[in-house]
């Protein structure tokens, strides 16, 4: 019996969380348009980002804002972090905060440390990176 070759495509998760419809927008269909292998879903707080969890979303990565409102992304990581099926998933803050040391933190906490705004290939260039370690 022979087989096909076929090529198999795995779709990659991405969980953008921030407060900004603009920057979920264009993240979402800014990394959709240069792969079709990625899927971006949105969550606009920290407490969507665990109801989405909760419902058993698990994303590849999770691209985190720092400064929201009711729960800061620090506060996100350290809940994220709480839990044996999520403390695993890869975040990259994505944040506008320029404060030296908040950078620092975060480049050893998570996964890096990206500043709004930024380039969509280079964003996704850092992404496929972190995926191909996962």
């Amino acid at each position: 019996m022979r087989y096909r070759n076929e090529v198999r495509y795995i779709v990659k998760t991405i969980l953008i969380v921030d407060d900004d419809p603009g920057v979920k927008h264009t993240i979402k269909y800014g990394l959709e348009g240069l792969d079709s292998n990625y899927q971006v879903i949105c969550a606009d707080s920290g407490k969507q980002c665990f109801e989405l969890l909760e419902d058993k979303l698990v994303p590849d990565l999770i691209l985190l804002d720092l400064m929201m409102p009711e729960m800061n992304g620090w506060e996100v990581q350290k809940k994220l972090r709480e839990r044996m099926e999520w403390k695993t998933i890869p975040i990259v803050f994505l944040t506008s905060v320029e404060d030296p040391t908040s950078k620092k933190i975060g480049n050893i906490t998570s996964e890096g440390f990206i500043e709004k705004p930024c380039r969509l290939p280079e964003l996704k260039q850092k992404i496929d990176k972190i995926l191909q370690r996962k």
